[in-house]
């Protein structure tokens, strides 16, 4: 066996075609995704809580929402297992159906009226599921789209992975406010479970585009063949740094953004708020249909400007626009709301659009789907899966939002850092010897800049 490899054979057609199927993917992974959040800030606490304190009961929900974030890491091991060692296409084909049918199947629960505690429980079990999709999707696709592309393409390819994420949303959202337009006894009687069940429809076109794509050219040439350890002690042992730093890094574009929507959304909608549910669900469709628009755009200018500017571009901007946006939505101002929504997703889109491209490189091809899903996962289950909660309980035992945006800036000073300290490598450079571990030194940066 070689114990070298040639360069990959980066190409625009291989990167678009990898991109797209990326895209498709995440965007079907997301939808379900969010689908199961909008019904957990708007629907899950009537139907599934209703035995609680509607603010206890928002909690709960949003418990239950928290959980797939923990299971994150659990799904970035196991299937950046499969990943690093079989390859990334059969691990993305697994997360789009085990993601799909879980999304099917809440849809057809029974609510806490028919069976119970039961509900509830089962409820997490699917979310469960979820987390573990999900845990291994986003790692993946973005594999597919950075290490297909160009060496000065990489954070536009990379763009396409997370076009899903708002295009996931605005599907989501759009089928909340079509089926939230044929009234509030509609929506919690029979409404809110359509857009959990056509999910059959985009599994079926997720799992035909996802069976058509190639394999990466970094896999084929640099890991596929090669004796490497189990991945998970590769990464923890060589890659422990970049993980850590990759943990900050996603603060903002996943915990902020959480804030941003379905934090907004439940504290909009609750009693002391009482704003209109279809006109919120209208501002988040629009935002993000912007946010679709604007985000290889900016992937692009990343690729120019390069992909950690763009990143602080985006954080302090976004610090800047959630100030007037929770002000807003307490003063009931539909308009600056459909504005400032807008313009908080834009600004989040500028923190979204570069992090495929900057996490990958952040590690050599050994062991990368494993330690970018950590990286990634862990920081997810962190800072997505508790910001929502830690924002409710801080608004609940303040009665201020003031709280709400304190908290979003320590997160957008955290991410800062963590990016300014992230290492940067090429694929081009060739890979000799086996994969066992060893320390990769060059992944930590010297404190004296050599």
């Amino acid at each position: 066996m070689s114990t070298t490899s040639t360069a990959p054979r980066f190409s625009h057609r291989r990167a678009l075609k990898s991109g797209f199927a990326a895209a498709v993917g995440t965007t079907i992974e997301w939808y379900d995704f969010y689908v199961y959040a909008t019904a957990a800030a708007i629907v899950f606490p009537r139907l599934f809580f209703p035995e609680v304190d509607p603010a206890l009961g928002t909690l709960a929900s949003f418990g239950t929402y928290a959980v797939a974030f923990f299971m994150r890491p659990l799904g970035g091991i196991i299937f950046g297992h499969i990943g690093d060692k079989i390859g990334r296409k059969p691990a993305l084909t697994i997360t789009l159906l085990i993601m799909g049918i879980a999304t099917v199947l809440v849809g057809a629960l029974p609510t806490y009226a028919a069976i119970g505690i039961a509900a509830p429980i089962l409820l997490i079990v699917l979310r469960i599921a979820q987390g573990l999709a999900v845990g291994g999707e986003w790692g993946g696709a973005s594999l597919m789209a950075v290490e297909s592309a160009p060496e000065k393409f990489k954070t536009f390819y990379g763009g396409f992975t997370q076009l899903g994420n708002p295009l996931g949303a605005l599907l989501s959202t759009g089928a909340f406010l079509i089926v939230s337009a044929f009234g509030d006894e509609a929506l919690f009687s029979w409404g809110w479970r359509i857009p959990f069940l056509v999910s059959i429809v985009l599994i079926g076109v997720g799992f035909w585009v996802r069976y058509r794509v190639e394999e990466t050219p970094v896999f084929e040439e640099k890991v596929g063949g090669r004796e490497q350890s189990a991945p998970v002690l590769f990464a923890l042992k060589n890659n422990w740094y970049p993980i850590l730093l990759g943990f900050f890094m996603v603060a903002i574009s996943t915990g902020g953004y959480y804030l941003a929507t379905t934090y907004v959304q439940s504290y909009a909608t609750s009693p002391e708020i009482g704003f209109p549910i279809a006109t919120l669900l209208g501002a988040m469709t629009l935002a993000s249909f912007l946010e679709a628009i604007v985000t290889l755009p900016l992937a692009y200018l990343g690729d120019k400007i390069g992909s950690k500017m763009l990143m602080y571009l985006g954080l302090g901007l976004s610090f800047a626009v959630m100030i007037p946006l929770v002000l807003t939505i307490a003063g009931q101002q539909v308009a600056m709301v459909y504005i400032l929504v807008s313009v908080i997703r834009i600004t989040l889109s500028a923190t979204w659009a570069p992090l495929s491209a900057l996490l990958a490189q952040m590690f050599r091809p050994q062991a990368r789907y494993t330690s970018m899903s950590l990286a990634y996962g862990v920081g997810a289950a962190f800072w997505g899966g508790l910001s929502p909660v830690i924002a409710a309980a801080l608004f609940a035992a303040t009665g201020s939002v003031w709280a709400v945006i304190a908290q979003f800036g320590v997160m957008c000073l955290a991410a800062w850092i963590a990016t300014a300290l992230a290492p940067q490598h090429s694929d081009m450079a060739p890979v000799t010897g086996s994969f066992e571990p060893r320390l990769d030194t060059t992944a930590i940066p010297n404190p004296e800049g050599k």
